[in-house]
C-alpha cells in the first residue's frame, strides 16, 4: 500500500540557546509544528510569517540540516528518527534545495555549468561528462535557459534572476518529488519575482513537484500557493487553502499580515512592521500572539489555544477564531 502522505511533519520542536552557556536562555523557534503533504497530488505550500517566526528553521530541519528536539518528520513513510536506514543518495534524489541568494549558492571562481554537472555525476543521474551535459541542458531548457547560453560563465555573468534559475535547474537534475524553497525571490528584482515563482507554477504541473515555499512575501504566496502555513513566534497558528485563508483570515496574526498586502489599485504608503520581537514571547505557555492580540481575554492570556477545524481543510489556533468554525 503506497504512503499517504510524502511529508509528515508531526510536532517537531526546535530549541537554541541564546546567550552564553550559564546565563543564556532558551528559544523555542519551532514549537510543536505539524504539517503534511499528501503522495497522490503535488501541491505549493508556503509557509509565511515575518522574520524570526521559525520558517527557515523549519526548513532546515525538513532538509535534514537541523535535528528537532521534539517531534517527527516523515519523508515517503520513513522517519526521520531511523537514522540506521537513513539513505543520504536516496534523500537527496528525492529532496532539493532553493536558498535566499542564489550569489551564495555558486563560487565565483568556478564556472556555474559544473555544479550542474556534479549534481547528475555524485548523485547517479548521469554516467559521464557527455550524459551529465545532456541532463544540464534538459533542466536548463526547462527554466527557460540552455547550456549553450550559460556553459563556461561565472556568477558575475548572470542577474540575480538568471542565477536563480540556474539554482532551480540544479535541483531539478535529479528530478525530486519535493523541493524546499526557502525565501527563493528575497534577493531578486522585483521585476523578476513572478517569473520565478510562475516557474514554480509551471514546474508543478508538468513534472508532479511539489514545493514547500518560505517566504514573507505574501503577494506572491496568494499568487502561487495552493495551502498557506502562517507560523507566528516558532507555533503554527493557520493552515488551510491559499485563496480562502487569505481572503477571509480565521486568526487575527493573519488578518494584520494581509492588512499590509497592497491590493490592486490600492497604493501601498506604509510597510508592515511588528514591534521589536521578545525573547520572554518565545516562551510563552499561553497565546504568544495575546499581548498583541485586539481581541485577547483572560482565556488566552492563561493557556494554548488547540486547534479548530474551519471546515474545507482549514484549522486556526486562536479561542476566538474570526470565522465560524465549519462555516
Amino acid at each position: 500500500m503506497a504512503d499517504k502522505y510524502l511529508l509528515e511533519v508531526k510536532g517537531v520542536t526546535k530549541n537554541f540557546r541564546i546567550g552564553g552557556m550559564l546565563r543564556g536562555k532558551k528559544m523555542t523557534a519551532v514549537d510543536q509544528v505539524s504539517l503534511s503533504i499528501d503522495a497522490d497530488k503535488p501541491v505549493i505550500l508556503s509557509v509565511v510569517g515575518e522574520s524570526g517566526c521559525g520558517k527557515s528553521t523549519l526548513c532546515k530541519m525538513i532538509l535534514r540540516l537541523h535535528t528537532p528536539d521534539g517531534g517527527d518528520i516523515i519523508l515517503n513513510g520513513k522517519s526521520y528518527s531511523d537514522t540506521k536506514g537513513y539513505d543520504a543518495q536516496q534523500f537527496k534524489l528525492d529532496v532539493q534545495p532553493i536558498f535566499q541568494n542564489p550569489y551564495e549558492s555558486f563560487s565565483p571562481r568556478k564556472a556555474v555549468d559544473t555544479y550542474l554537472y556534479n549534481t547528475a555525476l555524485k548523485l547517479g543521474i548521469a554516467k559521464n561528462q557527455k550524459e551529465a551535459e545532456e541532463k544540464a541542458d534538459e533542466a536548463l531548457k526547462s527554466v527557460g535557459m540552455s547550456l549553450a547560453v550559460v556553459k563556461g560563465k561565472y556568477t558575475a555573468q548572470f542577474s540575480g534572476g538568471e542565477l536563480q534559475r540556474v539554482s532551480i535547474a540544479r535541483a531539478l537534475i535529479t528530478r525530486p518529488k519535493l523541493i524546499i524553497a526557502d525565501e527563493p525571490v528575497a534577493a531578486i528584482d522585483a521585476s523578476m519575482k513572478m517569473n520565478i515563482v510562475n516557474l514554480f507554477k509551471e514546474l508543478k504541473d508538468k513534472y508532479g513537484i511539489s514545493f514547500i515555499y518560505i517566504t514573507h512575501d505574501l503577494s506572491t504566496a496568494y499568487y502561487v500557493s495552493d495551502y498557506i502555513a502562517t507560523l507566528y513566534r516558532g507555533g503554527l497558528i493557520e493552515y488551510g487553502p491559499a485563496k480562502e485563508l487569505m481572503d477571509a483570515p480565521g486568526h487575527p496574526y493573519t488578518q494584520l499580515l494581509m492588512e499590509a498586502v497592497p491590493r490592486v489599485g490600492d497604493k501601498w504608503n506604509q510597510e508592515f512592521v511588528m514591534p521589536d520581537m521578545e525573547t520572554k514571547e518565545y516562551a510563552l505557555t499561553c497565546c504568544k500572539f495575546a499581548p498583541r492580540c485586539p481581541y485577547a481575554t483572560d482565556v488566552c492570556r492563561q493557556g494554548k489555544p488547540d486547534k479548530t477545524d474551519l471546515g474545507g481543510g482549514r484549522s486556526v489556533y486562536c479561542f476566538h477564531p474570526l470565522q465560524s468554525a465549519n462555516a
